[in-house]
């Protein structure tokens, strides 16, 4: 007899807590191995694939896309060890996915694997089952006439809501099959703005529907709505005449929620500033030598000679080598025990601006790197920022934050630390400036660096004195062989 097994959202680590369902994997009635993913889950850290730890058929799904689940609630119900699925009444002329989505998916083979009783040994590790891999199958119900097995337990399915389409159901755009989009950020911004993605028409590749699509549609319902209300030659255009005396109803506040990465920003930086008395100190200086050292590395490198060293990187070296000669930077508050930590080594974090929001990778041992290295490291972990692949572990222990905001073609910022670290340097962007160089009036590339501290680790005089080491390096990159 088949066993019928709960599924519940697994602690995805790092204290989190909750997470959105961004999109689901497979369906009610689909045949599930062991350890196969079955939903994708936006945490405020990272996009996580959630394998089940049960194969059999999926007899329940909790949850629509874009809902948010806590650690603990259910995900879906899997019948383990079947050899048949759930029973379903003689269809009529509907289809076979109309029957499954009503919840009665009729019999079909068993899953391999789905043995009664088996399971993973870790719902995110995947060890502990050899078990092989079962084809994704989809139920098909029963003909009329024949008669299925009933299941030994009940179960309440829960039907997805359905979404009201122009055409047939299934149909889009004319043609069958699911809706071409893959960003669950254009499904978002599409449901935020009630667009109906089903009656879009992509412009990416095989019709894929892209967020310029999803703008477009957005745009295009703004200025409807404001024809509505345009005047006319005849007047202004009004759906109904006012009573008299009635006031024009005021236009909705559009509502965001504050979660996923962006909630988890709000609550970093609220505590940031609640917490910590900060102070800031900049200073500009003169980067013509800097850029010139750089162009110097990568013209040595050759056409062929490995990858570009980056500003970034440079300044990444340069903070390390700060924070040797002033490790009070490089350490952390404990406000339960009234202590200062310093850290041994620096976790340098970078500010990298994604679809899904800001998020701060960290670079591990960044002491212990060259230039080359560093800048190697932050080119890999910029790349899984911005495909949503960042796990929570490269998204934490920081000890210390490097915020170029120069890309967004601004000079200066007072930024706020990213708790619980103790300071965060800030760049702006490099450009020709009139500069006074030895003794005469030149244009230079010209630079604002800003330092953000916690007052409680140290005073000014430190945190000055990391400022001018900076800024002595960034203009003569050469006082940087006295540390290497």
């Amino acid at each position: 007899m088949a066993q019928v097994l709960e599924f519940k959202l697994p602690d995805l680590g790092e204290g989190l807590t909750e997470a959105e369902i961004v999109r689901w994997l497979v369906e009610v009635g689909d045949v599930v191995a062991i350890d196969q993913p079955v939903v994708e889950v936006e945490t405020a850290k990272a996009m996580v694939e959630v394998p089940c730890p049960y194969g059999g058929v999926v007899t329940a799904r909790f949850g629509e896309e874009g809902s948010e689940l806590p650690v603990g609630a259910p995900l879906l119900t899997v019948a383990v060890g079947a050899t048949e699925a759930p029973a379903s009444p003689a269809p009529s002329t509907s289809s076979a996915s109309s029957a499954s989505s009503a919840g009665t998916p009729a019999a079909e083979e068993p899953s391999a694997g789905a043995e009664s009783g088996s399971g993973s040994g870790n719902v995110l590790v995947g060890y502990g089952t050899g078990a092989p891999a079962a084809r994704r199958r989809r139920i098909r119900p029963e003909r009329a006439g024949t008669s299925a097995a009933p299941a030994p337990a009940p179960v309440v399915e829960h039907e997805p809501v359905p979404v009201a389409v122009p055409a047939a159901a299934g149909e889009v755009n004319g043609r069958q099959g699911p809706v071409a989009v893959v960003s669950p950020l254009v499904r978002r911004l599409a449901r935020q703005h009630e667009i109906d993605l089903r009656r879009l028409a992509g412009s990416g590749p095989d019709g894929l529907i892209l967020r310029a699509d999803v703008d477009s549609a957005i745009r295009r319902a703004e200025e409807a709505a404001r024809a509505q209300t345009r005047t006319t030659a005849d007047g202004p255009v009004v759906a109904e005449a006012p009573t008299a005396g009635a006031a024009a109803p005021a236009a909705a506040a559009e509502r965001i929620p504050l979660r996923g990465v962006r909630g988890a920003v709000a609550d970093k930086l609220s505590r940031s500033r609640s917490e910590i008395p900060d102070a800031t100190c900049w200073v500009d200086a003169d980067a013509t030598e800097l850029m010139a050292a750089r162009a110097a590395m990568n013209a040595a490198s050759g056409p062929s000679g490995g990858p570009k060293v980056s500003v970034l990187a440079l300044l990444a070296r340069i903070c390390t080598a700060a924070l040797a000669r002033y490790p009070e930077l490089n350490s952390t508050v404990d406000t339960a025990a009234r202590e200062i930590v310093r850290l041994p080594g620096v976790h340098l974090g970078f500010a990298a601006q994604t679809e899904r929001g800001l998020v701060v990778p960290v670079v591990r041992d960044a002491h212990t790197r060259n230039a080359e290295s560093i800048g190697a490291e932050i080119a890999r972990l910029t790349e899984l920022a911005r495909t949503g692949k960042l796990s929570p572990a490269q998204l934490t222990g920081g000890t210390f934050t490097l915020n170029n905001y120069g890309v967004f073609g601004v000079d200066g910022s007072t930024p706020i630390i990213n708790h619980p670290e103790a300071a965060m340097l800030g760049v702006g962007r490099i450009m020709p400036k009139p500069w006074v160089h030895n003794g005469e009036l030149a244009v230079r590339q010209v630079v604002q660096l800003s330092l953000t501290f916690d007052h409680r680790v140290c005073d000014g005089g430190t945190a000055g004195g990391f400022l001018r080491y900076v800024a002595d390096c960034v203009e003569q990159p050469a006082v940087l062989l006295r540390t290497l």
